[in-house]
Order: C-alpha cells, then sequence, then structure tokens
C-alpha cells in the first residue's frame, strides 16, 4: 500500500490521494502513463514519478494531443490500458481527438485531468472552464473526485474510483473497451517540498501493492439457450465471411481465431478479410485480399446466400456496394460493441457477445459433417479469381517505371519482414493497403486507427505502437504526418524502432479519386474557376529534410521503385527515421481507376 506521509499538509494530502489513485491504477492493469506539464496537475505527475520507480513506465509530452494519441497507439497495440495526464483548461479539450478515436475504435484509454475545486468555478477564476463536459460524448464514463479536492478523498474511496474506471474502460464481455475521463479536482497548496518528497520516496521503495483484480479478465460471456433466428445462418448452404476491421478485447483474439477457423472448416465459405482484420497471410484461414478490385458488382457466380459480417465495415467502398445489392441473409457480429454497427442497414440481426459465443450458441450439430461440395467449389471460384487478379496486379504495376502509390503498397507488403508491425495512415494508404497489398504477402499485425478515420495524431500513434511492440513501420501521407509535427518530439523517450515511410504527392491526393476536381476551364468560360488545388489538396512548402534535421532524424528520398529494397534495409536498420518517397497524385488518380475499370473487365471475360 502507499505509504502515509507522517505530517498530512494539504499539500502532502493531495499527493497522498493521488498516489493511493495511481496505485490502484497500476494494480488493476494499467499499464502506461504519459505526462504533460502543468501546475495544477503536480500531484498526479509526482505519483506517478514515484511509481515509476515500482515499475510503471512514464514519459512526458509537451503536447496534449500527442500524449493522447501516444497513449492511444500504445493501448491499441498492447490491449492493455493506457493513462494521460493533464492540467485543467484546454489542456483537457486537447484530448477530444484521442477519446473520440478510443470510443469507435474500442482502444482503453484512461483520461486523467486536473481541474480546479468547487469553489473557484463559475466565478472568473484563471484556468477554470466546463472541462468535465468536454469530453462526456466520447468516454465510457466519467467519475470525479470530490469537488472540494482530491486530497480530502479516503482511500477506499479512491480504490472504488480506479477499480470503476478500469471497468468501464477496459470492457467485458457485455461492453467494448474505450476511453474514461476522470476529472480531479486539487486544492492549492499543490507542490511539497523536497523533503517531503524525499521522504516519500524512500517508503516507496520495497512497498507492495494493493491485491486489487486485473480489470483486463472478463467475465465469461453469457450464452442464451436458442439463438434467435434472425441471428442464425446454415453453414451447409454456400455463403461468405467479411471480416473487417479487429475491435476486441486483446484476450478475446485467440478464442475468436479458433471460433473463426471453425466455422471456415465446416461450411467451406470464403473468408474476405480487411487488410486491418489481422487475418491476412494467416495460412489456417486462407483469407482473400483481392475482392475490393473484385467486386465491381456482384456477378452472379460470386452471389453469397448468406453473409457472415464480423465487426465494422472494411473500408472498400465496392465491397459495400455489393453487400447492399447481393440479397443475402446477412449477420453482423461484434466483438462487444452493442452499437449499431451497420451502415447499409442489411443486416438481419446484430451480435454483440462474440464469434465464438455466437458459434457456441449456434448448439453442437453444426460442427458435425463435412463443408458441402457446392461452397467448396464456390469457395474455389473465389480463390481462383484473387489468383489471376495477384498475378495480373504483379504485371501491371511492374510495367510503370515511376514509382507510384499502388506499386509502393503492393512492394512493401512483400518486403517487409514477417510479423514486423505495420501502421496504416488514413485517407489513401490504408485504402491502398486494401487494394493493392499482395495476397502471398507475410502475415503481420496490422494497425490502423479507423474508429473515427482521422489523420488527427498519426505520427504519435505510431510511436506509441513501436513503443508497445519494440518496433513497427508506419506508411503515411504527407499532410497526415505535418498534422502531427510534435510527434516527432518522442524520438529522444522512444524505446521502440520506428521506421516512416512517407508518401509525398504534394498535397491530399485522396481527393484526387474523389469527383471534386473540374475539368480545366477555358479562356474564355464565364465566370471563376473551382481553385481545387488551394480548397482540397491544400499542397504544402515544408522542407521534409530539413524538418527530420531539425529534430534529428535521419532522412531520405527516394523516386525510383527499383532503388525501394535498398532503402527500407537502410530505414529497418535506424531507431527513427524517414524514408520520403515522392508520387505524382493526379496520375496515381488516374492509375487506381485504370486498375479498377481493367480489372473489372479482366474478371468479366473468365
Amino acid at each position: 500500500m502507499a505509504p502515509e506521509l507522517n505530517a498530512p499538509t494539504p499539500d502532502a494530502r493531495n499527493l497522498q490521494a493521488a498516489l493511493w489513485l495511481l496505485e490502484a491504477l497500476q494494480a488493476g492493469g494499467l499499464g502506461l502513463v504519459v505526462v504533460a506539464p502543468g501546475s495544477r496537475s503536480a500531484p498526479l505527475a509526482q505519483a506517478a514519478a514515484l511509481l515509476h520507480a515500482r515499475g510503471l513506465p512514464l514519459l512526458t509530452c509537451i503536447d496534449e494531443r500527442s500524449a493522447g494519441f501516444f497513449a492511444l497507439g500504445w493501448a491499441k497495440a498492447t490491449g492493455r490500458p493506457a493513462a494521460v495526464i493533464t492540467t485543467s483548461g484546454t489542456a483537457v479539450a486537447n484530448l477530444l481527438p484521442a477519446a473520440v478515436e478510443a470510443d469507435w475504435g474500442c482502444v482503453p484509454l484512461l483520461l486523467l485531468t486536473a481541474d480546479r475545486p468547487a469553489h473557484l468555478k463559475n466565478c472568473g477564476a484563471n484556468q477554470t472552464v466546463n472541462q468535465q463536459d468536454f469530453l462526456q460524448a466520447a468516454v465510457r464514463w466519467l467519475g470525479q473526485g470530490d469537488p472540494a479536492g482530491l486530497g480530502g478523498m479516503g482511500q477506499m474511496d479512491l480504490l472504488e474510483l480506479a477499480h470503476n474506471a478500469l471497468l468501464a474502460c477496459c470492457g467485458s464481455a457485455a461492453a467494448a473497451p474505450g476511453a474514461v475521463h476522470l476529472n480531479l479536482p486539487f486544492n492549492e497548496p499543490l507542490h511539497i517540498d523536497q523533503a517531503q518528497w524525499q521522504q516519500l520516496g524512500l517508503k516507496q521503495q520495497g512497498q507492495q501493492q494493493p491485491g486489487l483484480p486485473q480489470a483486463d479478465q472478463a467475465p465469461e460471456p453469457h450464452q442464451p439457450d436458442v439463438l434467435p433466428p434472425q441471428l442464425s445462418l446454415d453453414p451447409d448452404q454456400s455463403g461468405v465471411v467479411i471480416a473487417g476491421p479487429w475491435r476486441g478485447m486483446a484476450q478475446n483474439w485467440q478464442p475468436y481465431c479458433d471460433a473463426l477457423r471453425h466455422w471456415l472448416r465446416r461450411s467451406g465459405w470464403p473468408l474476405l478479410a480487411d487488410g486491418l482484420s489481422g487475418l491476412r497471410g494467416q495460412s489456417a484461414v486462407q483469407a482473400l485480399g483481392g475482392y475490393d478490385l473484385l467486386l465491381q458488382e456482384p456477378a452472379d457466380s460470386l452471389r453469397a446466400a448468406q453473409v457472415l459480417r464480423l465487426g465494422p465495415l472494411p473500408a472498400s467502398r465496392r465491397l459495400q456496394l455489393w453487400l447492399k445489392q447481393c440479397g443475402g441473409k446477412q449477420v453482423l457480429i461484434s466483438e462487444g460493441d452493442s452499437r449499431n454497427l451497420d451502415p447499409l442497414s442489411s443486416a438481419s440481426g446484430q451480435w454483440s457477445g462474440g464469434l465464438a459465443s455466437w458459434c457456441a450458441a449456434q448448439g453442437a450439430s453444426w460442427q458435425q459433417g463435412a463443408a458441402a461440395a457446392a461452397n467448396l467449389a464456390l469457395r474455389e471460384q473465389w480463390h481462383r479469381a484473387d489468383a489471376e487478379l495477384q498475378q495480373w496486379l504483379d504485371q501491371q504495376l511492374s510495367q510503370r517505371q515511376s514509382l507510384s502509390e499502388p506499386a509502393l503498397a503492393r512492394q512493401l507488403s512483400l518486403l517487409l519482414p514477417a510479423e514486423l508491425p505495420l501502421v496504416l495512415a488514413n485517407s489513401s494508404p490504408v485504402r491502398d493497403w486494401e487494394s493493392f497489398a499482395a495476397s502471398d504477402a507475410p502475415p503481420r499485425p496490422v494497425i490502423g486507427f479507423r474508429g473515427a478515420s482521422g489523420i488527427d495524431g498519426t505520427l504519435s500513434a505510431a510511436c506509441g505502437v513501436a513503443e508497445a511492440l519494440g518496433q513497427a513501420v508506419l506508411l503515411t501521407g504527407d499532410l497526415a504526418l505535418l498534422h502531427d509535427c510534435n510527434g516527432w518530439l518522442w524520438r529522444r523517450q522512444l524505446h521502440g524502432r520506428l521506421a516512416v515511410v512517407l508518401i509525398n504527392n504534394g498535397g491530399g491526393g485522396i481527393f484526387e479519386q474523389l469527383p471534386i476536381r473540374h475539368p480545366e476551364a477555358s479562356p474564355a468560360a464565364d465566370g471563376p474557376a473551382m481553385d481545387f488545388e488551394r480548397l482540397f489538396a491544400m499542397p504544402q512548402s515544408v522542407d521534409t529534410a530539413l524538418l527530420c534535421a531539425a529534430h534529428g532524424v535521419p532522412h531520405r528520398s527516394l523516386r525510383q521503385l527499383d532503388e525501394l529494397g535498398s532503402h527500407v534495409d537502410w530505414l529497418l536498420q535506424q531507431p527513427l527515421a524517414v524514408l520520403e518517397v515522392h508520387t505524382d497524385r493526379r496520375a496515381d488518380a488516374v492509375l487506381r481507376q485504370r486498375l479498377r475499370t481493367m480489372a473489372h473487365s479482366q474478371a468479366s471475360e473468365r
């Protein structure tokens, strides 16, 4: 238990309360603390420093938004809760983007914000705002300390506060993980003197932590006696499994994979797996990766009478159109997230108890027997179409002399070592990986932040992933990286290796793929032409090499595809480095459209 100070002065009581709270969080599974600077949050920061000596990892960050995304990336990669400590005021508002992503991405994140006590509220006191409301729409639970000040709370009350926060943050069989906000008022004085600090430091040595239960140990899911008809599927009839991005508790991953493997073996259905599903490259499930180009429209030969949808929808617009038009019965399964995840309104029902419990609720009879011959024939047809598509893509993308973003995605999927974690930025990188990564690429963890699909905190989140897993590669566009320039400040604290592959196409390439750019107006045309570059692409004049040099980050530039292999070898040997790849966004938008049109024509001829 955390030691008590000999002289319980007000400032000492603040620190004592912060110690009890953080110690309980650490005992319950908290794996990382990121501290942003502040005076009001001093007791929390000092408590984290004392617990750092007892094994609680601690990093610091001057930017609260960056801190939130670093913790988000770490928690996403490990499945364990990470915490951010901030001071009061607008510091809290900077946590909102990370909280939103944690909410919709089902990531366990604890946001600990210091606040003024109640007697300073609504009276014009400096840096006093309604911060308890800032994050409420994006968190699983808002917990608040005593309005008169945390220092007045007893140890048992603080243990209960920590326990409830972890339960809400880490999820259960009936609720998905997410962000939790603990708003913690502190009364002055806030800062203990050197003698008290040393006293606490000495007493912390050799202290045992309280035996709270681990919050990430979820209870067994409830299994109903009979599965409702709208949620049942018949493995003896034709069907297809579509796996979206994985959003579940870490300890449920293996049961999920086991259940999926059993269903695929028994049904003989093909598996269409999103690049963020964690299933591509796994020989046990033989996932298809080329469906985005195969499904320009639901061809009769590839229709499915039934669809088992796992998690949120993949990014592929063609797959979404196919699902709306295929006409078969669809059952949607999530891993604890009971919110509506069916924007297509095509599912007959949604089961939030997870795939393993859904299979169990089907009863034991479905596991008896073997896959129907017709189902195996349809799966073979899918795999044959994908194999032909992959061979055709190899030919098309190897013929080009200049470097393109589709070719980059394909070559990286083959060049990067197996099991090396990859982080995909939103917009074009995640979509190009979905469409053009090779189906026979080696297996690897692929991580994206598609909960809200923003570009906030891209670099910081990738740094958090690298810190958690020891190493990672980030594939990102230029605007996403510039949006999080403060992410470079993690370099001095980062223990994991991060290799950044930066696609510099001179602006927002994703907008070139949308019907926004107007044809070039003639000089005689009436009215002004829409300025696409200014309104949407927004090219920036930042010299990436100089920006990297300012932060002490090694940098190389690449313009030819045949040089990619040697540059990747160099990149992976650095602690933190950037390989800047120059591409033409307008030409690549034309290339993507041409490949999709030609792939559809090739499929129609078969």
